[in-house]
Order: C-alpha cells, then structure tokens, then sequence
C-alpha cells in the first residue's frame, strides 16, 4: 500500500481526536516555540523539508536525508528579555542511517525577590528555565521513505520547584519517485503528564487551632496538579518548483493540530543561488485569529572549504505587540 494512502487518513482521524481544542491546558508550552533561524525564515514549514540540523527538533524522520552531518548553533533573543539556546548535532552513519542529538534551553533570566517587608529587594533571587534535550535515530527504509524517533527528556524549573518527565517523537518522511516533492509527517511529545515538586511546598500548620494542647507545628506538603504535554501532529508538504544548478526555489505547507490550541496553516518558501546564498520567508498560525505571531522572513550564506561548509543563518519573525524577534545561528556540514 502506498504511503500517501495510509498518511492522508491519519490526518482526518487525528483532526476528529483534537477537534474539541483545550487551550492552554498543557504544561511545557514552550515545546511548541519554533527553533533555528532557516526553520523560522520559513515560517516553521519544515515538517517535509530537511532544510538542516533543526528538523530533527520538528520531523526525527526527516534528519537520514541531510546531505551531511551537521553541528548547529543557535540563539533567540525571545520575548520580554528572555533567550532561547538551542545545538543539535546529525551524523550520517552511513548514506542510510543517521544519528541526532539536541538540547534547547529557554532562560527566563533572573529577578530579585521582594516582599511585604523588603520592597525594594530582599538580596535574594529568583529565577526559572525550561530544557529539553533529545536523541534520535532515523533509516532510510527505501529510496523514497523515511522513519525516525526521538528520546527525549524535558524539565521545568521556577526558582525552587521543578518538573521532569521523558517523551517520545515519532516521524517519517516519505520522498516521491521524481524527488520533487516531499510529504511528511510527526506525532511530537508523546509522554507522562508533568507536577511541580520543590521544597517550598512544604508548610507547618496547625490542622485544629481552635484547640490547645497539640502539636501545632506539623509539616505538610501542598499537592501540585499533573498536566499533560501538549501533543503536536504536524503534516507536511513540499516541493521543488524551480531546481537547476544555479537557483532553486522550493514551497512548503504544514498542517500543525495541536492537543492544547486550535489547528493552524503554516506556510514558507526558500531560494537558494548555487547552494551558498538563501533567501527565506513565511507566515505562522494561519487560522489562529488570536495568534501574534505572524510574517516571518530570513536570509543565509555558506561558505565551502575543504570538504565542509560553513553556515550563517538569520531570521526575523513579527510577533505582534512584542515587536521583531531575532534569531542567529551558525552551523558546520562535514
């Protein structure tokens, strides 16, 4: 049976799954914050186009078609003075078989505690961060399909409480016999619910302070609710509308159905001129009248030397209110 015929069902049963959206019902939204400079540039529409390391974040399926291995650096000044820190690394094991492995950080930076007492500061602070970090495996199990997973580990921490749990990615790509087209598909943080536990949840209380003559000092702990991870489908489509040696131009569309949001269109283009200057560009959320986000847009060169490359990438996306976000990277083919 053909790929396209088992993908496309998918897609409708899982748009029934989620049609009754809960948002902002999940824990760890940050999961679903778009990395990597070229992936932003586009929009995010990189479900069905291995555009670089950063696709092994979206699509672990699609990281066995990177022409080479790859280490990529990135940095995002986020919103309200926050910054997002992001490596992932592929290595080919053979033209069939790669390895990936990434960590993505979001710092929320630090402030100093105030109180009732201590106004302007008390000299302490406080401060929170979210990581995920992740390792993957993906084959190519014909000249045109893909599969791949990812293990991954994720923690939340706010000053002194924090969150863990472990999920798994699951993606696949599936290449047409022209090799014009691509269509792709993953099924993203399919894990345990995640509570907060710290010391700070303790407290001495007095369980009957009508009365006297007991212990009025017992320690309890305050009881944190579970919350699922926000699960993401995402399908994907692309192609090659214009491919010569010289220039190339490729589109690409994903369908992103999230567990905790509404179903959103994103779309994205690049052109590239002899595979060293690119030109990138995009729109997120299409169907989500309340996102910010919005135009997205980026540019890249590369710069071949003895048998590796080095790569510069930088993109802009609108983010409403907030302004323009910025996101650099720099990456290394071998």
């Amino acid at each position: 049976m053909s790929p396209i015929r088992i993908i496309f069902p998918l897609v409708l049963l899982i748009q029934i799954l989620f049609s009754q959206s809960k948002v902002g019902t999940a824990s760890a939204p940050f999961l679903g914050i778009s990395i990597g400079p070229s992936s932003v540039g586009m929009g995010g529409a990189i479900t069905s186009h291995p555009i670089d390391a950063s696709v092994l974040y979206v699509n672990p399926g699609a990281i066995s078609r990177l022409a080479q291995s790859q280490i990529l650096i990135a940095k995002t000044d986020w919103i309200v003075g926050t910054h997002i820190n992001f490596i992932s690394t592929v290595i080919q094991i053979d033209p069939s078989r790669s390895l990936g492995f990434y960590i993505n950080h979001l710092d929320y930076g630090e402030e100093e505690i105030t109180d009732l007492d201590n106004q302007e500061g008390t000299g302490l602070y406080w401060s929170a961060s979210d990581i995920v970090t992740g390792g993957a495996y993906a084959q190519n199990l014909t000249d045109q399909f893909s599969l791949g997973g990812t293990l991954k580990y994720i923690h939340q921490r706010i000053h002194n409480e924090s969150a863990n749990t472990m999920a798994v990615d699951i993606g696949i790509l599936y290449k047409t016999s022209t090799e014009k087209f691509n269509i792709g598909m993953s099924v993203s943080n399919w894990g345990s619910d995640m509570s907060m536990d710290g010391k700070d949840l303790y407290r001495k209380i007095d369980i009957d302070p009508n009365h006297d003559g007991h212990n009025e000092t017992l320690v309890a702990k305050l009881k944190t609710d579970e919350w699922p991870l926000p699960l993401f489908f995402r399908v994907g489509f692309s192609g090659n509308l214009i491919s010569t040696p010289l220039f190339k131009f490729t589109v690409a569309t994903d369908a992103m159905i999230p567990s905790d949001d509404i179903e959103t269109l994103q779309i994205g283009f690049e052109s590239s001129y002899m595979n060293r200057l690119f030109l990138r560009g995009g729109y997120k959320n299409i169907g989500n009248h309340k996102s910010i986000e919005g135009f997205t847009g980026g540019a890249g060169v590369r710069i071949f030397t003895s048998g590796m490359s080095l790569g510069i990438d930088y993109s802009i996306q609108d983010f409403g209110y907030f302004g323009l976000i910025s996101h650099l990277g720099i990456s290394i083919e071998f």
